[in-house]
């Protein structure tokens, strides 16, 4: 077996680093744009005159970055050729987010809102698995210059991780489906003209089949952004809306009907194992930086490195980067060979693991700087709050171990033993 990464990878990841400071560096240095990243100023992210949304100027600066590596032919590496990309794959995904990562905070790659020189577009992905062509014709353009986007709608105030229990309905009407609900956490629908909203069709409470996915236009009469929810981070585009009897046609239907659970699986076994290699390269650089500081800051006349309470935690968190990282690479080496439903156990064990994992290791940076790891002037409060969201959203991490749970004790897709509630693939 040879772990080695392929070398047309190596020399990519060497390839992007000249282009980070070839390109992106000299724009995030450019007009005072070093404000966002920038610790003590983070603040300027965000437009507090419109109730916490973020800045038009830092979204300006992100869509910047985009178009520059687009332009560059990095943007689209994960989509298919025939779309301007590289036919990127699962393994070389995951290998370049932990390597962005691992460089730190900046305009190349900032996962508080998942921006990156190197896309991680899933929603593409979703809409060339499960749209229909005409569908396809009408939203890959746009998916791919960024000119359009649709936000996520599964999330609801009285269920999270539960979504089969969900109390959001469509009834048909004629030629129309009628929706009534509420969702909430619907990031990026400030700006996105669509929100993918599931529902239930038909089926009962706790059902896997009859939910079924819709592109609804957030225009739509019916359709209320009642409030943005403030966070650990800040800005906020992470909505509570609600729906009441909005209409839309049979071509809204996403997936096909009754199907939408599939969409939904999809888009987190996609995006787990790639949020998973980006909370490996965060927590990586918490540990460079607390190495780095250990050698050189020197109180009582020695080095912090010498003294076996600061050694041996990070002994610790870098051992299990070292054991996570072959995880995460063979788990999407499988991906590529088998398709993503077939590792769906090992990418929630990545997943639950390296979101704690980042967490871990920006706290233990925090300790080992002392008051400046606590202050802003350091970067790692900022990363210990982005990161500590994805140990709740997308599967929390209690969830998610639930689902290995039901792998290892044979009850996925079954009734699970009484007082454990059913587990779904």
């Amino acid at each position: 077996m040879d772990f080695d990464l392929p070398q047309d990878l190596v020399d990519y990841l060497a390839e992007l680093d000249e282009f980070i400071e070839r390109e992106i560096k000299p724009i995030e240095q450019r007009d005072d744009n070093i404000r966002f990243f920038d610790h003590r100023r983070e603040d300027a992210r965000t437009d507090w005159e419109r109730g916490g949304l973020p800045n038009e100027d830092w979204e300006a600066l992100l869509r910047e970055m985009r178009d520059v590596a687009d332009a560059a032919g990095h943007y689209r590496y994960a989509f298919p050729s025939e779309y301007g990309g590289k036919d990127g794959t699962n393994l070389g995904m995951a290998v370049i987010r932990e390597h962005l990562a691992r460089k730190g905070l900046g305009l190349h790659n900032d996962l508080q809102n998942e921006s990156s020189i190197v896309g991680n577009n899933v929603g593409l992905l979703l809409m060339l698995h499960h749209g229909t062509e005409e569908q396809k014709a009408e939203w890959v353009p746009k998916l791919l210059d960024g000119t359009s986007g649709f936000a996520f709608g599964i999330t609801e105030p009285d269920h999270g991780s539960d979504a089969t229990h969900m109390e959001t309905t469509a009834r048909r009407d004629g030629d129309e489906w009628v929706i009534t609900g509420e969702k909430t956490w619907n990031t990026g629908v400030h700006k996105a003209p669509y929100d993918l909203i599931f529902a239930r069709t038909s089926g009962e409470a706790g059902d896997g089949h009859g939910i079924t996915a819709f592109l609804v236009p957030t225009k739509s009469p019916g359709f209320e952004i009642v409030e943005y929810l403030w966070t650990f981070n800040m800005p906020t585009d992470h909505a509570h809306i609600r729906l009441t009897d909005v209409r839309v046609g049979d071509d809204a239907i996403f997936g096909g009907e009754g199907k939408g659970l599939g969409v939904v699986q999809m888009f987190f076994n996609e995006n787990r194992i790639r949020q998973a290699a980006s909370s490996l390269g965060a927590a990586e650089y918490c540990l460079d930086r607390a190495i780095e500081h250990a050698r050189t800051r020197a109180p009582f006349g020695k080095p912090l490195a010498h003294n076996q309470g600061i050694q041996f935690p990070l002994v610790e968190l870098v051992t299990q980067c070292e054991m996570l990282r072959a995880l995460i690479r063979q788990t999407a080496w499988k991906m590529d060979r088998d398709g993503a439903f077939s590792v769906s156990k090992e990418v929630s064990m990545c997943n639950y693991t390296a979101n704690r994992l980042c967490c871990d290791a920006a706290d233990r940076a925090m300790q080992v700087f002392g008051g400046m790891g606590y202050s802003r002037h350091e970067p790692f409060e900022h990363i210990y709050r982005h990161h500590r969201r994805y140990r709740i959203t997308e599967g929390a991490e209690e969830i998610q171990m639930r689902r290995v749970a039901g792998y290892l004790f044979g009850f996925m897709g079954q009734q699970a033993p009484k007082g454990v509630g059913s587990v779904r693939g």
